[in-house]
């Protein structure tokens, strides 16, 4: 069964396995996951839960921007009893009936060795060329080849414009990334906590979703 959880990114450190090797991990910070609703077949056509993650403040009509949670908010989270939620995901393929509404998911769901998948938001790089966002090869940079870093040729005369998918520059990052197949070196119940090996989508203080592995390691 599929086991979740969500949190957000603290940094990267180093740990010492039992054989004494040095294991690069990000550290991820996971406490206060409640569990917001529960999705069944019968009602929705599917079993899933939604579990929130990081309270949001009460709305005010004074203050409209993302801190403050919206009317709509404030109601769906009304029946956890719980604060909205700033981030809020679902999960699907697990037992529906292990849990309760505003019931709270801890990091030992998970235990040190278990495979999981990681998606977060990659960081945003802004407007770049095509060999940083495509990783195309640069033009000679002798005196006079006047092709240095340009995204070359635009296609063939027929059809006359250019073809769709051309690779081109523009806006790179802050995209959706899923990293598959990561270890869990530890879990820390006392500081709620857990240590990915590796590294995961995003940057410091970016949320992320835990889940277990969806295709396994052979």
């Amino acid at each position: 069964m599929t086991k979740g959880i969500l949190g957000r990114k603290v940094g990267m450190t180093q740990v010492f396995g039992e054989n004494g090797e040095l294991i690069p991990v990000t550290v991820i910070e996971a406490a206060g996951n409640v569990v917001v609703q529960k999705k069944t077949e019968e009602v929705d056509g599917y079993n899933a839960i939604q579990i929130g993650f990081d309270s949001k403040q009460e709305y005010k009509p004074s203050r409209r921007t993302n801190k403050f949670a919206n009317k709509a908010e404030t109601g769906h989270a009304k029946a956890s009893g719980a604060a909205p939620k700033r981030f809020v995901r679902e999960f699907r393929n697990l037992n529906v009936d292990e849990f309760d509404v505003g019931q709270e998911v801890s990091v030992n769901t998970f235990v040190a060795g278990d495979i999981v998948d990681v998606t977060g938001t990659s960081k945003g790089k802004g407007f770049q060329g095509n060999i940083k966002r495509h990783g195309q090869s640069r033009g000679p940079m002798s005196h006079g080849s006047r092709y240095h870093r340009r995204p070359g040729s635009m296609g063939m005369v027929d059809p006359g414009h250019v073809l769709k998918g051309k690779a081109l520059p523009g806006r790179m990052g802050g995209e959706k990334v899923t990293l598959q197949n990561l270890e869990i070196v530890r879990v820390d119940e006392e500081r709620n906590v857990i240590l990915v090996k590796g590294n995961v989508p995003g940057p410091k203080k970016g949320f992320v979703k835990i889940q277990s592995a969806i295709k396994g390691v052979n």
